[in-house]
């Protein structure tokens, strides 16, 4: 399956991105089908070949959360940004509210366990004998 992701280039601590379309799951540093435009996260600059993106997607390839929000904030494409995750199984529309957890109930106050026979007989044995 074809994948339109991004591909670190640049210096170290001057991070710069292409937009490449590949296979999902090979290598961004490597070969790539066709490179679509590239993106400066410092200064939020973002050059995209839009006709490009859209013929790729006609045909069937996936993007990555990051390239999908980017590409609908600068009105690329139209859709919902989603919630980009590290696991991206669990990847979320981000619009749509979370169900709200149960809050965790209270510890109730425990009865100390009884002893054991066995502790019970050091216990008494313990005990100074009264006359």
């Amino acid at each position: 399956m074809l994948a339109i992701k991004l591909s670190r280039i640049g210096k170290k601590n001057q991070p710069h991105y292409r937009l490449i379309i590949c296979e999902k799951g090979r290598d961004p540093f490597g070969e790539a089908l066709e490179i679509l435009g590239d993106y400066n996260p410092h200064s939020k600059n973002l050059q995209v070949k839009g006709e490009r993106v859209k013929y790729w997607i006609s045909k069937g390839a996936q993007m990555t959360p990051t390239i999908n929000n980017l590409l609908v904030e600068k009105k690329i494409i139209e859709g919902k940004k989603v919630k980009a995750s590290k696991n991206p199984k669990n990847t979320e529309i981000a619009e749509e509210p979370k169900e709200a957890a149960p809050a965790p109930k209270a510890p109730e106050a425990q009865a100390p366990a009884p002893l054991e026979p066995k502790e019970e007989k050091k216990a008494a044995e313990d005990k100074p004998a009264e006359a």
